[in-house]
């Protein structure tokens, strides 16, 4: 099992969502503790880490194998996710 760490910029991005879309995203959260890396998660190529598709929303986060912790640093629409 890994521990989810909601780093302050994905909670500012949680705090933002519409009630709908929030629910939406919180529900895909806890399903990373036992998988960090589930079958529909994309390793990222610009940038380390991973995200995670909850409807038109991106979950980005790094793992910390070692220390079994998940990192959640960004949730973002996806036009907005990727830096350019």
């Amino acid at each position: 099992m890994y521990e989810i760490y909601l780093l302050p910029a994905a909670q500012k991005d949680l705090d933002e969502l519409e009630s709908r879309i929030f629910q939406r995203v919180i529900q895909r959260i806890p399903s990373l503790s036992a998988d960090a890396r589930p079958h529909d998660s994309l390793k990222l190529t610009r940038e380390e880490g991973y995200r995670l598709r909850s409807g038109d929303y991106r979950l980005l986060y790094r793992i910390d194998d070692g220390a079994r912790r998940i990192y959640i640093y960004r949730i973002k629409h996806r036009k907005d996710a990727y830096g350019k």
